[in-house]
């Protein structure tokens, strides 16, 4: 079993670093709000500490799940940063989907200083965390890959290495493009489903045995009936995702014409005062027109 970090608390790293103490390992984690911190370490028996660098120290593996490229550089350099109390050999893995180039630019800072950086940000939502049944796109050196592999198993369903650092960042580019024309997808077909009078429930029992069947349809389609948004991976986080998306699509000369269409739809679901919402609160713009 290892020593290991968990730095952020959210509503995905809350329950990831508690099936990591659930597997055996040994767990310090930090939270920006430390009173978050405290629950977690009352709830699973773990320690927790005041700054990322008192997390990190003397720790095989250090995770990381917090908000954006700043919270990332936020708890991983400075002073009171987790490479400051890393040691040379140990692996830091980060959760947090952010672009490629914060990735690329703090796996050059970790490599300075002998340390291991593994991108691996993760697919699954709230409802996969908790059930320790994540999807987890990695990137990094296959030695650093491999040794942290065993640890992530802990809430993973598939792991696995898609190239060297920052390709885990690009999977999860190519994973939020697809979710963002499938929800949009779903809400036009429940909206026109209403729209002609149909009952939506027995519609989609029919056509998700085909061609049409996804995992969205699979397990937002009734919560989307019922006007239910109050869970899930919220519209303002898929903002930032999707204008990680577009702006390496800018740089790659990729085409992403209906990535764009809708990330201007989850604007208007904004404006809705729908940022928390959950992401398939996109049918709410068709309905409240």
């Amino acid at each position: 079993m290892a020593k290991t970090a968990f730095l952020g608390l959210g509503v995905m790293g809350y329950p990831m670093a508690g099936h990591l103490k659930k597997a055996g390992h040994e767990v310090t984690v930090y939270n920006r709000t430390t009173a978050k911190a405290e629950a977690w370490a009352a709830e699973h028996g773990g320690a927790f500490a005041a700054t990322p660098r008192e997390a990190a120290e003397g720790a095989e593996f250090v995770f990381a799940c917090v908000g954006n490229d700043d919270d990332l550089r936020a708890v991983c350099s400075g002073d009171d940063g987790a490479f400051a109390g890393m040691t040379a050999g140990s692996v830091f893995v980060d959760h947090t989907t952010v672009s490629a180039k914060v990735t690329r630019e703090l796996f050059d800072l970790a490599s300075e200083n002998g340390i291991g950086f593994v991108d691996a940000p993760v697919s699954g939502g709230q409802a996969g965390a908790e059930n320790g049944v994540l999807s987890v796109m990695c990137g990094g050196p296959e030695a650093d890959y491999g040794r942290a592999e065993p640890v992530i198993d802990a809430y993973a369903r598939i792991c696995r290495r898609l190239g060297e650092s920052g390709a885990g960042q690009m999977t999860k580019m190519v994973n939020q493009i697809c979710i963002a024309g499938l929800v949009q997808a779903l809400s036009e077909g429940l909206n026109f489903a209403d729209k002609a009078g149909l009952d939506g429930r027995a519609v989609v029992e029919v056509i998700s045995q085909g061609a049409a069947g996804s995992w969205q349809m699979a397990n937002r389609y009734e919560t989307m009936i019922d006007n239910e948004f109050d869970f899930g991976f919220a519209v303002d986080w898929m903002r930032k995702d999707l204008g990680i998306c577009l702006a390496t699509a800018d740089e790659l000369g990729a085409s992403l014409p209906v990535t764009a269409l809708v990330d201007q739809f989850y604007k208007e679901v904004q404006a809705m005062d729908g940022g928390r919402n959950d992401t398939s609160s996109l049918i709410r713009r068709l309905r409240d027109r």
